[in-house]
């Protein structure tokens, strides 16, 4: 029989510890694939932060640099200095890079520092009890907004790839999502891009996707895909928000 579907090389055989339909395992496999496909299994370096993701490092068979929780963007910053010739990433949530991250993530972008990361947002702080985070929209209910964000208490949630989008060292910037097979192909060919013109020198790129929490949301897994693109999606539009290869390109 032809085997058509097998682990990628770069993620390893751990026990799983995220909770069921979670977007955490799918974002995992498409960045595996990314790197057994590109072969960079020896050329990259993932940097995780504090959240859900902190244990990334057990599910990636690649060299991994931990940051202090909303540090990546500068930890990834010192490595790629001083490594230019390596593939580096970082793997950061909601909670992370649009909290107490949020000064790191601009000024990297702002200085077009050449790393990528890879923005999964579920609108929650999912590890330490589903609190309302910088991305919860306007109404959703979280353990610090019982009765729905209101944006004259709590304001509004943060845009922030939007935000980085405007900085001039950004080259390349799409949210994707992962909660249907269109969206996860579309989530996969946004990080070979990402990884591809990192590659290329093109500077500061990210990929910010949409991500389910049902553990947190009170919902079962397919309820919270639905409403990912049902109400979540409307708050936080799929498509690319800046590519400035592809404009250089175009305007020739």
């Amino acid at each position: 029989m032809k085997k058509i579907f097998s682990r990628p090389k770069s993620l390893k055989t751990t026990p799983f510890h995220y909770c069921p339909g979670c977007g955490h395992s799918i974002i995992h496999r498409l960045i595996g694939e990314v790197i057994d496909e590109m072969n960079l299994q020896e050329k990259i370096i993932g940097v995780p932060p504090a959240g859900c993701a902190v244990l990334a490092y057990n599910y990636f068979d690649i060299d991994m640099g931990e940051a202090s929780h909303g540090r990546a963007a500068a930890v990834a910053t010192g490595l790629k200095r001083a490594v230019p010739d390596r593939v580096v990433f970082t793997y950061q949530g909601d909670g992370d890079m649009a909290a107490i991250g949020t000064a790191e993530s601009i000024h990297a972008a702002a200085r077009g520092e050449n790393i990528t990361t890879i923005f999964v947002n579920n609108g929650v702080y999912g590890m330490t009890g589903g609190q309302m985070a910088p991305t919860t929209i306007l109404g959703q209910n979280t353990t610090t907004s019982p009765r729905g964000r209101k944006e004259k208490v709590e304001g509004f949630p943060i845009n922030l790839s939007e935000m980085l989008a405007i900085a001039p060292g950004s080259s390349y910037i799409e949210r994707t999502a992962v909660n249907t097979p269109a969206n996860i192909l579309k989530t996969k060919k946004a990080i070979a891009k990402a990884f591809r013109l990192q590659i290329q020198g093109y500077g500061f790129t990210l990929v910010e996707v949409l991500s389910a929490c049902p553990t947190n949301w009170k919902m079962d897994p397919l309820k919270a895909s639905k409403w990912i693109d049902e109400v979540m999606a409307s708050h936080f539009p799929l498509g690319v928000l800046k590519d400035t290869p592809g404009d250089k390109k175009d305007a020739h």
